[in-house]
């Protein structure tokens, strides 16, 4: 039997067998659920694509139907936010499918014999800039980025420069 001490009054149902704690999991961090795969989370759950565009043109049909000034402004800011994550998605996936080919490039390479050849941070850049820089062309908005980035830095280069009162 459990000794018990004598100090404190003895409960009225006492435990005889020890309960087990439940452990809570989370399923992010344990290895119980195995391993993030973008490629194959994206096949499951491209489903959800169709969903999310049936509601995007909702909240346009809504949106234009309103008239309530504040309820407008709400479902405004919804539907930029399900612009803004669309193209993010597809910005992921683009970054993801040049990877893949890169990766796929080195392994071709690998298999002729050559040594394997990975691309630094910096050169990714490069190249990314290098594709948007393209892209901007095709779409023919090159000028008009081309002239923001040029008012960009010149305000920064202003800001580096002394002031006339310090001088």
């Amino acid at each position: 039997p459990l000794e018990m001490s004598a100090k404190k009054p003895v409960p009225f149902l006492r435990q005889v067998v020890p309960v087990r704690k439940k452990v809570q999991r989370d399923p992010r961090f344990d290895d119980l659920s195995g391993e993030y795969k973008p490629e194959i989370f994206m096949k499951t759950y491209s489903f959800l694509d169709s969903i999310k565009k049936q509601e995007k043109e909702m909240v346009q049909k809504q949106l234009k139907k309103c008239r309530n000034v504040e309820q407008k402004e709400k479902l405004q800011r919804l539907l930029n936010r399900m612009t803004q994550q669309e193209q993010a998605q597809k910005k992921e996936q683009k970054l993801r499918e040049r990877e893949l080919s890169l990766k796929k490039q080195q392994r071709e390479l690998a298999k002729q014999g050559k040594k394997p050849f990975f691309l630094k941070k910096s050169e990714k850049r490069k190249l990314e800039l290098a594709e948007k820089y393209a892209e901007l062309k095709r779409s023919g908005k090159l000028e008009s980025f081309l002239n923001k980035k040029r008012k960009r830095n010149a305000i920064k280069d202003k800001r580096h420069l002394p002031s006339q009162k310090n001088l």
